[in-house]
């Protein structure tokens, strides 16, 4: 017998837990399918699960913000338990250093206009909080192996430093969605792992469900593309990719560990660090660790993949370096093992940076993706837009000619989904990388 849901959602990371979550909290029948073996186990898993609010648009900004709140309040949010435990949000604040000459206005703006607190650090306070830090700037970014890497800085840092009081990270961006799939479960959802999708189905002219490896069918009036790095494969099964004027890939990214300096605890005294001025970032991480990744600087060549099944998932010696060697240019007394400890995976990326939350040219099919990098931290709120949508569109609404307009809950800001249209141009501010 071939069993019948309202709502078959392809993918159960941080993306398609949050859809179940809101969409059964809705009335609607929900199952997730995954390829993997457990929620969460598939890109989510590798993310550095930072939580800020700094975007490059307003819209980005509001729902990074708005999910702040049910992050710190994550129990209230799941309104349930779950035997595992909770994953942990770590307020520790971000600081933002920006070269001399690149102004952080856009971001204080935008924070202004959503009153989303914030401290403007000279780099006499920047170096008292991090006394391990040096404030010489190295922009533009390069990589070890130019000439001009280890030469001594004749210019600072911008005497302006941004620190975010909100933000921080998640302990365990696995736990964060199992937690989910228990919130989901508790309205009644159901979810599938080891449950591969190879087909689409239709009747129509509208999504049917969907047809997994191992010959099972699902019915539903509606499917929902959540499947990460593989998005565009999924796309192509339900014959929309074509029509869709903004496209997703799947990029492979880096991340590494180093221990933290003999001089300062990141473990206890460590903060979210955004350094355009190395083109990276980093935070702290168990076992007095500091997790570094890159901001995509243009020296650091892009990887882009073409089967999301296969590709180099080995810490590469060449990239280890070039991350970890820029940030001790700002951490003088960083230690360096020699052999390399990180993670690799891929990112589902969009032209523009900017994720695709919509429906699509193919009724009832529907499109949580171009997520990977950025978007870990606004789970809670693609759950939300992604039931608004939902459920508008399947009761007639016309999507396309007139955005869903959806009222955060924990901020006041209604929000414009159009941004997120699968048919936008190219949203010319955006960072163009990891930082959305």
């Amino acid at each position: 017998m071939t069993p019948s849901y309202d709502t078959v959602i392809i993918g159960a990371g941080i993306s398609g837990a949050a859809i179940a979550f809101e969409l059964s909290k809705r009335g609607y029948r929900t199952i997730n399918v995954d390829r993997l073996e457990a929620a969460g186990r598939g890109s989510t898993s590798n993310t550095c699960a930072i939580i800020r609010t700094h975007y490059s648009t307003l819209e980005g900004t509001a729902i990074a913000y708005d999910s702040y709140f049910s992050w710190k309040g994550w129990q209230d949010y799941l309104e349930t338990v779950d035997n595992d435990g909770l994953a942990r949000f770590y307020q520790t604040g971000l600081l933002n250093i920006y070269p001399e000459g690149h102004d952080p206005s856009n971001h204080l703006n935008l924070h202004d206009t959503l009153g989303i607190p914030y401290e403007i650090w000279n780099t006499h306070k920047l170096l008292e909080k991090m006394p391990h830090f040096t404030d010489d700037s190295f922009h533009p970014p390069k990589r070890p192996e130019d000439p001009s890497f280890y030469a001594e800085s004749e210019q600072k840092i911008s005497d302006t430093v941004v620190y975010y009081p909100n933000d921080g990270y998640i302990n365990d961006p696995v736990l964060s969605v199992h937690n989910l799939q228990r919130a989901a479960e508790s309205k009644g959802a159901d979810f599938r792992f080891n449950a591969k999708v190879v087909g689409i189905r239709k009747e129509r002219d509208r999504a049917a469900g969907v047809t997994l490896e191992n010959g099972d069918t699902i019915d539903a009036a509606v499917v929902v593309n959540a499947a990460g790095p593989h998005s565009a494969v999924i796309n192509h099964m339900a014959g929309v990719a074509q029509k869709m004027k903004m496209k997703t890939r799947p990029l492979r990214h880096e991340v590494h560990f180093v221990p933290s300096p003999g001089e300062f605890s990141y473990e206890k005294n460590g903060l979210v660090v955004g350094d355009a001025d190395l083109g990276g970032y980093h935070r702290p991480e168990t076992g007095n660790l500091i997790l570094v990744g890159s901001e995509d600087p243009l020296c650091d060549e892009r990887e882009w993949v073409a089967d999301p099944d296969c590709f180099n998932r080995e810490v590469t010696r060449a990239q280890y370096q070039a991350q970890t060697y820029r940030l001790a240019r700002r951490i003088p007394g960083l230690r360096i093992p020699n052999t390399p400890r990180g993670i690799v995976d891929l990112y589902d990326v969009t032209d523009d940076w900017i994720p695709i939350y919509d429906r699509s040219d193919l009724a009832g099919f529907y499109l949580a993706i171009g997520t990977s990098g950025n978007q870990y931290k606004n789970g809670p709120a693609i759950g939300i837009i992604l039931s608004h949508i939902i459920d508008a569109c399947e009761n007639g609404h016309d999507h396309d000619r007139r955005p869903v307009e959806v009222k955060l809950p924990n901020i006041d800001f209604a929000l414009d989904t159009g941004i997120f249209s699968r048919n936008r141009d190219i949203i010319a501010g955006s960072s163009f990388s990891v930082l959305g």
